[in-house]
């Protein structure tokens, strides 16, 4: 079995005249978390699209675990196991955790009559998961009295629920104290005991830094380098290799550009 998820060879996205990205080179494997960065700009928000099948590329090609697809959809991102939180993570604050993880997906019986009994067990063994160990907040509580952290668990068992491989958190951490921050942390960590990848997105170096295997950046629509997180050594070789990228005249040094790593 191929433990290569998806992999992204020269995709490149044009509007008109500007190029969104000029031909990246992307994977992710089975089991491993991934952070993507960048700067405003960089083409972040253009890949995930296009991951998610919400965007087409202009060209290049789309592999789901060694299989060059055809063509490129929302339908296919997701019957390839690919789930994408995105940073306002979709929620209905107003309803209850099961309401959220089941909605447009409920366990129905044989007369098409809700399983409601079945949805909240399912629920709680969903949330168990990934380690949501409150004992305040049920199946039945309402998402809107959940922390920030504990509503990004609740998009992460949703994405569990609809059978993802491959989850994309963008910007996770956005606006969230460090013991909400933890909270994230905890339950990508479980999703990757599990066998399953996560690509995060974040803005925060440190974050990105911290809970990553390895690390993809990305310059005006381009990949500047993919280093493993051995390699690299620590959050501040990160950061200044990307204020080498921002200002390279300042920091007299070329700056490389690598190719996918193996």
């Amino acid at each position: 079995m191929n433990d290569r998820i998806i992999e992204l060879k020269d995709i490149k996205k044009s509007y008109g005249q500007v190029y969104a990205l000029g031909g990246v080179d992307l994977h992710v494997d089975k089991g491993e978390v991934v952070g993507l960065v960048g700067d405003n700009g960089a083409g972040k928000s253009t890949l995930i699209k296009i991951l998610a099948g919400a965007v087409r590329p202009s060209s290049g090609d789309i592999l789901v675990r060694g299989e060059r697809m055809g063509s490129w959809n929302a339908a296919m991102s997701r019957a390839a196991g690919i789930e994408t939180v995105f940073q306002d993570r979709a929620l209905a604050v107003q309803q209850t955790i099961t309401w959220n993880i089941f909605m447009g997906r409920e366990i129905t019986g044989p007369l098409g009559f809700l399983r409601v009994r079945k949805q909240q067990e399912e629920a709680s063994r969903l949330m168990r998961e990934i380690g949501f160990t409150s004992k305040v907040f049920g199946p039945n509580a309402i998402v809107g009295q959940l922390s920030g952290g504990e509503r990004q668990g609740v998009a992460i068992a949703r994405a569990i629920y609809n059978q993802s491989e491959l989850i994309i958190l963008d910007e996770p951490t956005t606006a969230l104290s460090l013991t909400e921050t933890a909270k994230v942390f905890h339950f990508v960590e479980q999703v990757r005991a599990a066998g399953r990848s996560i690509l995060f997105i974040g803005h925060n170096i440190h974050h990105v830094y911290d809970i990553s295997d390895r690390f993809v950046v990305l310059d005006r629509g381009r990949v500047a380098t993919q280093i493993a997180k051995a390699e690299l050594g620590s959050a501040d070789a990160l950061i200044k290799f990307m204020e080498e990228l921002a200002h390279p005249k300042e920091s007299g040094q070329k700056i490389e550009r690598k190719g996918t790593a193996a």
